[in-house]
């Protein structure tokens, strides 16, 4: 799309139709052209306001509302939202944006085609409609991303790091943070009371509010399930070190006997026995041997090593 584009339905039984004009203010002539409108200040402010958040107000007889879409623009992250301001009025629709929005793209393709809606409220049905369709392939990727490390925990197989964990719950959340603000404003503007908002039309947003608000339920599960694939990482992590003091305490418990009967042997006092006795090494070797063969057998039989007591 041009920095400046402009769409005009024909005749609508004995009404004039309807207008589109779309600013897209990465460019200075767009700007220049938006201000030439004359729209109101507090119109023109919403329409170029640097940060904005998906909501709906009324203002005169023209609905002022934010929309977000995933952005798809190359290099950048989808979770990385790309605004869409939008007035409407019985008259036409007025929308800027910043950056590209190829759900916009879609839509000017499908009034190319000859798919034209029959109002301005139709028209904003439409968008946010697309917005969802352009969406939804991401939070169908961060399903199957979750998918895979959950299968990956199941296994067994202990490949899942915090890293890639915690990347994908931040872009759940990201994503979430204006889908739902998104349904609200959908919503606000669906029951409004503009004679320009038609039965089919409010059918027509009560179906894309739907389809965020479904958008949205699927990235709460989806921070839910990371959720849990992170207690998982902790409780596996938990289970390993246990199974590493349990060997290092048995390891400790066995020679803690043996090093006392050596230790005491080898003390530099006179009355050692067995210091005269040739083979007296030997008998102390058996008895260390015995010694440990019965604690390896006491071990065995409370549990600590080669079987499990319920």
């Amino acid at each position: 799309m041009t920095a400046v584009t402009t769409w005009q339905s024909g005749p609508i039984g004995e009404g004039a139709g309807f207008y589109w004009r779309h600013y897209d203010l990465a460019e200075e002539a767009a700007r220049g052209a938006l201000e030439a409108e004359g729209l109101e200040p507090l119109v023109y402010g919403a329409l170029t306001a640097p940060e904005t958040r998906p909501r709906c107000a009324a203002h005169g007889d023209g609905l002022l509302i934010n929309l977000r879409g995933v952005n798809l623009n190359p290099g950048a992250e989808p979770e990385d939202m790309v605004s869409l301001r939008l007035w409407v009025t019985g008259a036409g629709v007025i929308s800027a944006q910043m950056r590209r929005l190829r759900a916009l793209g879609d839509v000017r393709e499908g009034l190319e085609r000859g798919a034209v809606p029959d109002g301005p409220a139709e028209l904003v049905a439409r968008i946010a409609l697309r917005l969802a369709d352009r969406a939804e392939p991401v939070v169908a990727d961060l399903n199957e991303a979750i998918d895979g490390l959950e299968e990956e925990m199941e296994d067994g197989r202990g490949r899942v790091t915090r890293a890639e964990l915690s990347q994908l719950r931040r872009r759940a959340v990201q994503l979430r943070r204006y889908f739902f603000p998104q349904r609200d404003a959908l919503s606000t503007f669906e029951i409004e009371d503009a004679s320009w908002i038609r039965p089919h039309d409010r059918l027509r947003l009560r179906e894309a509010t739907e389809r965020v608000t479904r958008l949205g339920e699927e990235l709460d599960a989806i921070r839910d399930r990371a959720q849990l694939v992170q207690e998982q990482i902790m409780d596996a992590r938990a289970e390993r070190m246990n199974r590493q003091m349990l060997v290092l305490s048995v390891a400790a418990a066995l020679f803690l006997p043996l090093g006392l009967i050596t230790g005491l042997l080898g003390v530099n006092v006179a009355g050692i026995p067995g210091t005269e006795t040739p083979w007296a090494f030997w008998a102390v070797c058996a008895i260390l041997g015995l010694v440990a063969a019965g604690q390896l057998w006491a071990f065995w039989w409370i549990g600590l090593i080669g079987r499990r007591r319920d």
